[in-house]
């Protein structure tokens, strides 16, 4: 690996000390326990543009967080990082989601504006760190300090700490939340944002939000059809726009393998210790690119995200989660009695951020149910 990767031997450990595995580096049990953890599972049945009841070919939180991992992996592997680390962080990033994706995020936020609100990314550090409870002998899933730090700063370092975040970590001594991000970690970010493009302009095709005509003359999306259309003289409709998604997605992996590489290059021989205050993005796209994909963003914005249909459901959605959090709020003993007794014992916590904490555990098709028994 290159001197600015980060090695399993110099790990800064783990929140609650462990023997070492005689077969699996510590990066690997942190993927690990990440992939066998119930809000993995979970993650299944929770939206990621559209219900996962809409149909069994769209995206969920699951298939674009296993996208996620894969993209990370590649890009470690070619950039001389490690995959194991990348692909951890990857796994974990969307664990904190709600149902209903981010129409259930920005509905907990205003239900618990005045009780800290509700951010996904804080909320999947709770959920490794507090929530899952698999272990007898710690709580959370203890995840190493690099992973949780990957974690921590998915959108970058964190100038501002929110109170939350520390509130979950039991070694603050052990971070710098103003630090830049690991390498693997600024891989697992940049991963998350080429596959969402990506698989949003697929799903989008195979709803109808928009036709091949319609976006082919976006910028990347024009490169990639003309390779098709030159490589593959007849193929039909459903197929072409499998490759065209196919060589877009790949277009940016290759994109972000030739800037980062070149960047990595200044610094070939500094090791990590000296990069954490780099202000130099080292994982990105190049210029023209990034501003290509903000033409695809807004195109995504103004004809899926924002479309009469998808703001229909969004509005259906966010009635569940209101609804809910006020039955929930109003009589405490419609929760489980599991959740009844954390509220009972909690000496931090308030009844709302615990029952936002239940809430934020659903999947859509639980969520949906219980709407459906307590309100109907």
């Amino acid at each position: 690996m290159e001197s600015y990767a980060i090695l399993p031997a110099h790990s800064k450990g783990r929140e609650y000390p462990e023997e070492p595995s005689n077969y699996r580096s510590v990066f690997q049990r942190d993927r690990d326990r990440i992939l066998h953890c119930g809000s993995f599972r979970k993650l299944q049945f929770k939206t990621q543009v559209f219900l996962e009841n809409k149909g069994d070919y769209y995206r969920t939180r699951l298939t674009h967080t296993l996208e996620v991992a894969q993209i990370a992996r590649t890009v470690s592997k070619v950039l001389g990082v490690n995959s194991e680390l990348a692909e951890a962080i990857a796994l974990a990033h969307d664990l904190g989601h709600p149902p209903f994706g981010h129409a259930g995020e920005e509905e907990l936020n205003k239900l618990l504006i005045n009780d800290g609100g509700f951010d996904h990314n804080i909320q999947t550090l709770k959920i490794v760190t507090k929530l899952e409870q698999m272990y007898a002998s710690h709580p959370g899933l203890n995840l190493t300090i690099e992973t949780l730090d990957g974690i921590i700063k998915h959108n970058g370092p964190l100038n501002i700490v929110n109170k939350y975040i520390t509130e979950e970590i039991k070694d603050l001594k052990k971070f710098n939340f103003k630090e830049s991000p690991s390498i693997e970690a600024q891989i697992a970010t940049i991963s998350d944002d080429i596959a969402y493009n990506s698989h949003d302009l697929g799903d989008g095709l195979r709803a109808g939000f928009f036709s091949l005509s319609d976006i082919k003359s976006l910028p990347l999306v024009r490169e990639a059809f003309q390779e098709v259309e030159i490589k593959y003289k007849s193929i039909n409709y459903k197929t072409k726009c499998y490759e065209i998604i196919r060589y877009f997605l790949n277009s940016l992996v290759t994109n972000v393998i030739d800037e980062s590489s070149k960047r990595l290059n200044l610094i070939k021989g500094r090791n990590l210790g000296t990069l954490k205050n780099e202000k130099l993005k080292l994982i990105d796209f190049n210029k023209n690119t990034k501003q290509d994909l903000e033409i695809i963003r807004k195109y995504l914005f103004e004809n899926m995200y924002r479309s009469k249909e998808v703001i229909f459901e969004r509005e259906k959605c966010s009635e569940v989660i209101v609804d809910l959090f006020n039955l929930y709020n109003n009589d405490l003993n419609l929760l489980p009695s599991d959740w009844q007794k954390k509220i009972k014992y909690s000496k931090s916590e308030s009844p709302k951020r615990i029952i936002g904490d239940y809430i934020s555990g659903m999947t859509d098709r639980f969520a949906i149910n219980q709407h459906k028994v307590l309100v109907n």
